[in-house]
């Protein structure tokens, strides 16, 4: 079932311009899913809706940015990466400027949804043409693709909190949605999907299909159905950092205090969400990285092991800003190479004609996650605890651990058992 070694053409060069201009595109949609916690609490000041109406908006925007992947995906299998990409620059530009004047929650809500369709397409367009222009380096590939998505918004979290200092967020919602647009719909121009001819050998230790599945055939696979529920519990926890790491620091009373790291001092919030996208940026490639040596789910158990007990110790331990800064990178490091792992994986499973696709609907897990995120600030406001959304979510990663030995390895294993 798998590829075994053999001699084919070398591919073109151009290959890493491909990579380059994914990750670019990808850093320039960052900010609509990991700089969205900052608009959080000045949309409530001037409006006073509740954290949970806002934070639905945080859904509605992983929503769309995840359900239709499938058919942003189709539309790339079927007709290239560069017009797929274009559109979602368009769709991007218009999202943030919506936001900028939105005044009812309404308004908010097609915001996010438009923010959503744009950056679901950059993202699955993106990814999907990583893995099949390196299928010899694929969980690197993929690595450094979602990397720009992890790790992007790092570079502009100073510069978004102090344009909403001084302008307000509305100026900090025109100005960057407009730029990041820009930068995706220039860089669309330069993406290719590779030739048929353009292949590499791929080492043994990587076994790989030698079938191209179909998006129906995969739905009926039970390896497929593994994947996508480990995704959901992983990506629970982590959406719910993501989009709560601001009201979390608030309440735990460290958001303000100065804390001392690596020669910075900065207000412990805004050196959490730069420390966090730095981590969620350098995990995704070299877990890729390291996938490709060790195997995808052994990386995957380390992983989720690691995050599930940084998720743990930052509710024991966030009250300390210092902790609350370092356990922070430290669960966004763990459960950042799951972007890069999950599409690898399912390539190398279920082939690469179909792979922008098949990925594109393993990745609606996310959005099915993401309808967590308003439930856990439903559930604060009702007990005024956050214990048991940190204790759920690192439960699900212990699950998802156990799941990655237990469940998923053994039913790869007649992949794995014919290689070349």
């Amino acid at each position: 079932m798998s590829r075994s070694n053999s001699t084919v053409t070398a591919p073109p060069a151009r290959r890493w311009l491909q990579l380059f201009a994914g990750l670019l595109c990808m850093i320039a949609v960052a900010n609509l899913q990991y700089g969205w916690t900052l608009f959080v609490h000045p949309l409530h000041d001037k409006y006073g809706w509740s954290l949970g109406s806002i934070q639905t908006a945080f859904a509605v925007f992983v929503i769309a940015e995840t359900w239709l992947v499938p058919f942003e995906g189709w539309l790339v299998d079927r007709f290239g990466p560069k017009f797929v990409v274009l559109a979602g620059g368009i769709f991007v530009a218009a999202a943030w400027a919506l936001n900028s004047v939105a005044d009812s929650l309404w308004l908010l809500y097609l915001g996010a949804a438009l923010g959503g369709i744009g950056a679901g397409a950059v993202y699955a367009t993106c990814v999907g043409n990583a893995v099949r222009w390196f299928p010899d380096r694929r969980g690197l590939a993929a690595g450094i693709t979602v990397a720009g998505f992890g790790g992007g918004s790092a570079l502009s979290i100073i510069p978004i909190q102090d344009v909403i200092a001084r302008h307000g967020y509305e100026s900090a919602f025109l100005w960057f949605g407009l730029v990041q647009g820009l930068v995706v719909i220039f860089t669309a121009g330069f993406l290719r999907t590779p030739s048929p001819m353009a292949t590499v050998a791929v080492p043994s230790r990587l076994p790989q299909t030698d079938r191209d599945i179909p998006p129906l055939e995969m739905l009926r696979s039970r390896v497929f159905w593994l994947l996508y529920f480990m995704f959901i519990l992983v990506y629970s926890g982590g959406l719910m950092a993501t989009a709560q790491l601001a009201p979390i620091a608030r309440d735990f009373k460290v958001a303000d205090v100065p804390v001392s790291l690596l020669g910075l001092t900065l207000p412990a919030l805004t050196f959490a969400l730069t420390l966090d996208r730095f981590m969620n940026g350098v995990t995704r490639p070299l877990c890729g990285w390291i996938s490709d040596r060790i195997g995808r789910e052994n990386t995957l158990f380390m992983a989720f092991l690691l995050e599930g007990a940084g998720i743990w110790a930052l509710w024991l331990y966030g009250q300390d800003p210092l902790l609350f800064v370092i356990l922070g990178g430290i669960a966004f490091f763990a459960w950042g190479e799951t972007a890069s792992l999950f599409p690898a994986i399912c390539t190398d499973t279920f082939g690469t004609k179909y792979a922008t696709t098949n990925a594109a609907l393993l990745y609606t897990a996310k959005g099915t996650a993401s309808l967590l995120i308003p439930l856990a600030s439903f559930w604060v406001a009702e007990t005024g605890s956050w214990r048991d959304v940190f204790l759920a979510a690192a439960l699900f990663n212990l699950l998802a651990a156990f799941l990655a030995l237990a469940a998923l390895k053994p039913l790869r294993l007649p992949a794995r058992s014919h290689r070349g």
